[in-house]
């Protein structure tokens, strides 16, 4: 039989930040991490990507665009108009703050079978 263990004040659980944490905002995130640091990727690249549509994409992008997390530029490409996402150095700090979250989050429930 498995012994219980007790969250401690110095072993209380991570926050999670509420908004990276809905799944589609996640997606969006980690999929925008991945590109280095000032590059940006075309609105119907990442809404191909992440199989999304472009109406729920755009009020996912609003949110991250709300707490500083993604920078969206919109252009034009000759007469078509384009519109680009990027992570902002606060959205990759929030992402990095959530990955360890996560991974302590985990450590903590990894307990014996």
């Amino acid at each position: 039989m498995a012994e219980a263990t007790e969250v401690t004040a110095d072993k209380a659980l991570p926050e999670l930040d509420p908004v990276i944490h809905a799944q589609a905002r996640l997606r969006v995130v980690a999929a925008l991490n991945v590109l280095g640091d000032g590059n940006e990727m075309a609105f119907p690249t990442l809404k191909d990507l992440l199989d999304m549509t472009a109406g729920n994409l755009s009020v996912h992008l609003t949110k991250l665009e709300d707490a500083g997390y993604v920078r969206i530029t919109k252009t034009h490409k000759g007469r078509t108009p384009v519109t680009y996402v990027a992570l902002t150095k606060r959205g990759r700090a929030a992402f990095e703050d959530y990955t360890k979250a996560i991974r302590a989050l985990l450590d903590n429930a990894g307990g014996t079978s």
